[in-house]
């Protein structure tokens, strides 16, 4: 995500690329709109902050350009003239945020950190709609899967909240995708959040926002994930990790639909459908004192079960196919015939790792990877794991010629990663460069 600053006042610039700077912000400054606008395209990754006042085209003429390019680019408008009717034209045709100069710069520095928080969930949503468009979630023809599809499209259309229940890998949240997409608020955010994942202290202000001043790393104001889905769907899973205290905060939401940020005085109204999700039985975390009863019994209204993938069987041919299918698009390979013990084992595995377990055997099948039959491990763990992932960065570097770049895309590791296991296994990209 970026900045661009839109101003002629060369002093001016220059104090707010000197604060942006300081506060890890990328921007790009521009003294003359036209040139501003001649980066700006349909999904631009990020927001613009222009003066109102400038000579040849003005703020507001840039804003009506950018806002034809795409309508949910924010554009923060600055200006020195307190022009009240203006401003109130303005804000209701979409500008985003007016700053009054004089202004100090925290001001300003705040409002676009909410304008990029709001840029980023479109971008997401954009992302998670071509997703779903391209109608290859929840796959499957089995009788669960066709029975499961048309539930989701009943539910959807309701927009009550809803529990989703299924095995890990099962597809919770593409089910997920799938209630927003089809129901009324298809056009607004879907916000995901993976409870499990939320550091302990850090719950409260990642999901109910925390009051502009206070603690240091919270003096701009952060917008809670619960916040952020107003009008939209909050997906939370693996409901039954939060603490007591979160579900309480969270109780209140689905009874009241308001939320109160950290450091507020007021809660605030908001309109959302929840859709949690969980690989665990609630009613037993209930027993066990781990989830309060009250949010058990208020979450578990509208509930969908996930049928792991050993329920149905017959579907897993189809989804092998797509997985390599989508695998060797990703990683430039050509599909190869499949041996007869690669078809045996798709259909004598259970699958414990559901769908999720899947797709990473198509993609090892894809690479050409060996999979050992049971009598062959006779090494240690430890020794099988290095052995395994020096195979997998060999076969890369030689698909890819040697191209560091290209493989720690294909392998999806970071840079110090990737060099890392390369002088852990002595191997060296220079050799497998095609001269």
């Amino acid at each position: 995500m970026t900045i661009l600053l839109v101003d002629d006042d060369a002093t001016l610039r220059a104090m707010l690329l000197q604060a942006f700077e300081l506060e890890e912000l990328p921007i790009e400054a521009f003294a003359e709109p036209n040139d501003a606008l001649s980066t700006v395209a349909p999904d631009f990754p990020g927001v613009i902050v222009t003066d109102v006042r400038m000579p040849g085209m003005d703020g507001l003429e840039l804003f009506r350009r950018i806002h034809a390019i795409d309508p949910e680019i924010p554009v923060i408008v600055m200006t020195g003239h307190g022009d009240v009717p203006m401003v109130i034209d303005a804000m209701k045709r979409g500008v985003f945020d007016f700053i009054q100069k004089p202004f100090a710069s925290d001001h300003l520095i705040a409002s676009v950190r909410r304008a990029l928080e709001r840029r980023s969930l479109v971008m997401e949503n954009r992302a998670l709609r071509v997703a779903v468009e391209s109608d290859q979630l929840l796959i499957g023809e089995t009788p669960v899967m066709v029975r499961l599809r048309a539930t989701i499209g009943q539910i959807a259309k309701a927009d009550v909240d809803v529990l989703i229940e299924g095995e890990t890998g099962t597809g919770k949240e593409l089910a997920a995708i799938l209630l927003h997409r089809w129901g009324p608020r298809r056009a607004r955010p879907f916000v995901a959040v993976n409870c499990a994942a939320l550091p302990p202290g850090l719950a409260e202000p990642e999901l109910l926002g925390h009051a502009l001043g206070g603690q240091s790393q919270y003096r701009y104001g952060q917008t809670g994930r619960i916040e952020a889905s107003d009008r939209g769907t909050l997906f939370l899973d693996e409901i039954g990790s939060m603490s007591l205290q979160v579900q309480g905060a969270l109780l209140r939401v689905l009874e009241e639909r308001e939320v109160t940020a950290i450091g507020a005085e007021r809660p605030k109204s908001i309109d959302l459908r929840i859709v949690a999700a969980t690989n665990v039985s609630l009613g037993e975390a209930v027993e066990r004192s781990e989830l309060r009863k009250d949010l058990f019994y208020r979450l578990n209204q509208v509930q969908l079960r996930l049928p792991p993938l050993r329920e149905r069987m017959a579907d897993v041919p189809l989804l092998f196919a797509h997985f390599v299918d989508e695998a060797s698009k990703r990683m430039g390979c050509e599909i190869p015939e499949f041996g007869r013990d690669v078809l045996s084992h798709l259909a004598a595995h259970s699958w414990p790792g559901n769908v999720r377990e899947l797709r990473s055997y198509a993609r090892r099948v894809l690479l050409g990877l060996h999979v050992p039959a049971p009598d062959e491990g006779v090494s240690d763990l430890a020794t099988q794991v290095a052995g395994f992932e020096a195979g997998v960065i060999r076969r890369t570097l030689a698909q890819t010629g040697g191209d560091v770049v290209a493989a720690q895309t294909i392998l999806g590791i970071r840079r110090n990663t990737f060099y890392d296991k390369l002088k852990r296994h002595g191997f060296r990209a220079a050799d497998y460069r095609r001269s």
